[in-house]
């Protein structure tokens, strides 16, 4: 039986073969070259930065809380307000401090009046011991007088016993008029009526009068938006309470959560570029690294992780890092506390110190104009106050 072999189908198998082959090779080609490409990437480029999309913007959100007792009369701004410092925010009912006030001004005015009446007592003791050491003078020239008669019988016994009474009168007389003296200069010695105790005792009432009343409108002590509005006409309020916050928008920097195995080569001062959600990656702003967080978030979270249990299982902590923005950028494209933020540290420098390392309070984190003094208003109200009472 003759067989006969079909070789019509091997000149088309040759072909199939290498185009297969040639199309593998290309794909090797091009995974070899997506390796190379990828580690020169990251050998010139990756292993540079460090970039978390854990971020988010943060700020010091100012309180506002009275400092006295009162009733809110008038509120001057609302939610979203922008306000600038030194800018009055809201009114207290006045009526309870300056009928406090009016009678710190009186109490002064009084206390004047009777500081002056014992600097005029003290002169009327001064001539009432005069008068005192003249009487005793008397007394004596008569005693003295009545003895030299009483031994040729021109006086009599009582008459003598009278007189010698009357010497030991003056004399007690004398020593009551000294301890008044006395008593009248230990309360005014090395003082004047300005400065006596009793009139700075009421003058310090007064000015806490003034101060009182001077509080009975909030001011901003730092520019930026209002939030957290919580307070209504006609009630009644206790210092202390939180009435509103004020945010320094200007003032802002970003937490950024990187993982521990991410900090190696972070240091203080490193170029940060950082895109938001809110304006996209066209709109760059451009930091430096200022520090480290003294722990992680769950060390300080309300209920802290309890790893001490037999279902133990490693999980990387993340721990903020403190990135510190441009003010001319956040002036020109303004963020809220809150926003997501893609955080990317440049490690190429080397200079500065360790994220770890601890960090140098600046003199001025928060600064802020400093609220009008009454200082001035007090001393012209005290001065005028002694000077109308000592007329």
């Amino acid at each position: 039986m003759t067989v006969i072999q079909d070789n019509s189908a091997s000149p088309t198998a040759l072909p199939s073969n290498s185009g297969r082959a040639r199309i593998m090779a290309l794909i090797a080609t091009a995974f070899i070259l997506l390796l190379i490409g990828y580690g020169s990437y990251w050998a010139l480029v990756l292993r540079f930065h460090e970039e978390t999309e854990d971020a988010y913007v943060q700020g010091n959100v100012v309180q506002v809380t009275p400092l006295v007792q009162g009733t809110v009369s008038q509120i001057l701004v609302e939610d979203t307000d922008t306000v600038k410092p030194g800018q009055p925010l809201l009114t207290f009912d006045q009526a309870d401090t300056e009928l406090a006030l009016a009678q710190a001004e009186a109490q002064l005015a009084q206390t004047v009046r009777e500081v002056k009446t014992l600097y005029n007592t003290r002169a009327e003791s001064a001539a009432n011991l005069n008068v005192r050491l003249a009487e005793l003078a008397r007394a004596n020239d008569d005693f003295e007088r009545r003895k030299t008669l009483q031994a040729s019988g021109a006086v009599s016994r009582e008459e003598l016993r009278h007189a010698e009474l009357a010497v030991g009168v003056a004399q007690a007389a004398v020593s009551a008029a000294k301890e008044q003296l006395a008593s009248g200069r230990a309360l005014l010695a090395g003082t004047g009526v300005a400065d006596h105790p009793n009139v700075l005792r009421a003058a310090a009432h007064l000015e806490e009068a003034m101060l009182a009343k001077s509080r009975m409108t909030l001011y901003a002590s730092v520019g930026g938006q209002i939030a957290k509005r919580n307070v209504q006409v006609g009630q009644r309020l206790n210092p202390g309470t939180p009435l509103m916050a004020i945010v320094p928008l200007d003032q802002l920097w970003v937490d950024a959560n990187f993982k521990e195995s991410q900090l190696r080569n972070v240091r203080i001062g490193q170029r940060v570029t950082l895109t938001t959600d809110l304006y996209g990656s066209k709109v760059p702003y451009h930091g430096r690294v200022l520090g480290l967080a003294a722990g992680t978030g769950s060390a300080f979270a309300l209920l802290p992780a309890q790893n001490a249990t037999g279902n133990w299982i490693k999980v990387v902590q993340r721990l903020p890092v403190r990135i510190g923005l441009d003010s001319k950028e956040i002036a020109e494209h303004p963020l809220r506390i809150g926003l997501s933020v893609i955080a990317s540290v440049d490690l190429h420098e080397e200079t500065g110190r360790p994220v770890t390392a601890a960090r140098v309070a600046p003199q001025a984190a928060l600064t802020g104009a400093p609220l009008a003094s009454i200082e001035a208003a007090v001393k012209a109200k005290i001065a005028a106050i002694i000077a109308a009472n000592l007329k």
